[in-house]
């Protein structure tokens, strides 16, 4: 495969095999734009890419050794039970994804490939494969021995958003929204903008509590935490402002390249009412872009042929975008 700067290596899973992931992989494959811009190691084995490819009424054209220009089937050493039952979550589902994205992620650690794409998971299967963490980003940030702070990030054109708690439940969101984590996360966030190539990235930053916390009225978390978190941002140097009410704030949303949430709904529901079909998820804080479309496995329109690939397509352009700037940056 070629390692020139200007042509990453992407390592791409076909996701849980109950769900759309194989089809959305096949459509984006059949597009010779996708194989331009980057090498493709498909992390899969053959009777998976063919139901990708019956699903997408497209069979993937894939070589098993190295060949410029086409995806390089990477044999999977991951677990078949023969046939995987789909519509439906299943243990087995999750252990041939969780097993799959672990050869990506080992082929990382590696040097091997420069950023991951990865199709639909369901938490659910992986839970019943046996994850213990709370969501793919926590067994990412496991299995690379990450230290720093990590955070999902959520991209459409035009708008990222970070969070500063994540997956957790709601009662326990307080406890999450530190000072630290205020910073953290806008630190990040403006990173991973300025490595899609923002050179100037503008942000904004909801409150936590309703109107701001109306002068401590509903709260003191704007004054104490994120108010102060924000100075310190904005005395480093970069471009912050808020805390904003978070009712308002996605208004306002051309007046960023990012919004800072203090937890999941508080973007999500704004993020997918603006861009549903488009939306990217970005495991935010890792050695290397990890990218996927921002929907889940959408089991309700398993092998109709009709899975909407605007989000897929989004996350790999996301991903080469983001392995080519780092590559560039790197030292000689």
């Amino acid at each position: 495969m070629s390692n020139s700067v200007t042509r990453p290596r992407v390592a791409v899973t076909l996701g849980d095999p109950a769900g759309v992931g194989g089809e959305l992989v096949a459509k984006l494959l059949s597009d010779p734009d996708t194989t331009a811009r980057a090498d493709v190691l498909l992390i899969s084995d053959e009777a998976e890419l063919a139901v990708a490819g019956q699903d997408a009424g497209a069979p993937i054209d894939y070589v098993t050794g190295p060949a410029d220009g086409k995806p390089l089937l990477h044999h999977t050493c991951a677990t078949r039970p023969g046939v995987f039952e789909r519509k439906v979550a299943t243990r087995e589902g999750g252990r041939w994804a969780l097993e799959n994205l672990e050869i990506a992620l080992g082929l990382a650690k590696a040097g091997d490939v420069d950023a991951i794409l990865f199709a639909p998971l369901n938490k659910t299967s992986l839970h019943l494969a046996g994850m213990t963490e709370q969501d793919e980003l926590r067994w990412f940030e496991d299995y690379l021995e990450e230290t720093g702070f990590t955070s999902e990030l959520n991209v459409l054109p035009g708008l990222w958003t970070a969070r500063v708690t994540s997956h957790v439940s709601i009662a326990r969101v307080d406890e999450g929204i530190t000072r630290e984590n205020v910073d953290a996360a806008g630190r990040l966030l403006h990173r991973v903008l300025h490595e899609s190539g923002i050179a100037a990235p503008r942000i904004g930053v909801c409150a936590l509590n309703p109107h701001a916390g109306e002068n401590g009225s509903f709260g003191r978390h704007e004054l104490d935490i994120i108010g102060p978190a924000v100075e310190g941002l904005k005395a480093d140097g970069l471009d912050v402002a808020g805390p904003f009410p978070s009712d308002t704030i996605f208004l306002r949303r051309e007046e960023f390249d990012g919004i800072l949430t203090m937890y999941h709904d508080q973007g999500q529901i704004a993020m997918k009412l603006l861009g549903f079909d488009g939306g990217v998820t970005v495991a935010g804080g890792l050695r290397i872009p990890i990218c996927t479309p921002a929907h889940g496995t959408a089991f309700d329109v398993v092998g109709k042929g009709v899975a909407n690939t605007g989000s897929i397509r989004n996350a790999f352009d996301l991903a080469v975008r983001i392995a080519e700037r780092r590559t560039i940056a790197q030292p000689s």
